[in-house]
């Protein structure tokens, strides 16, 4: 199945679904602070959307009001956004690996966890092969 391609909203919202589980659409409106909260109807029209796009569906039915809950998971979703990044940089790691150290946002201890992950993962590839 293709990830759907989800907006900053959208992901506010998928964010409260998987923070809480399964949530009528009052409840996620109501998680926004109440300084940048969007209307109910806003809210409701991303929710519509993002069961159109499949990211989530309705869980029951509560007296008057849908619960819904995530279909994709956070870590799908996290996968979609760093891939659609990288194509910015034709695929590349370096580039974005380069400007991360030059804004000092890369640590060692940061580079010390991607070569302990790689090897892991290549260990684990071996495995499977």
């Amino acid at each position: 199945m293709r990830l759907p391609k989800l907006s900053k909203l959208e992901l506010q919202i998928m964010e409260v679904l998987w923070n809480n589980g399964p949530t009528p659409i009052r409840e996620i409106q109501e998680s926004f602070g109440p300084k940048n909260r969007p209307a109910y109807t806003t809210v409701q029209t991303m929710v519509y959307r993002l069961e159109a796009k499949k990211a989530l569906r309705r869980a029951r039915k509560v007296g008057n009001a849908h619960v819904f809950e995530a279909l994709i998971t956070r870590d799908a979703a996290r996968a979609r956004l760093v891939d659609e990044f990288l194509s910015l940089f034709g695929g590349r790691m370096q580039p974005v690996m380069a400007q991360l150290i030059e804004a000092g946002n890369l640590t060692a201890k940061d580079v010390a966890d991607a070569e302990r992950l790689l090897k892991e993962l290549s260990a684990k590839r071996k495995k499977e092969a």
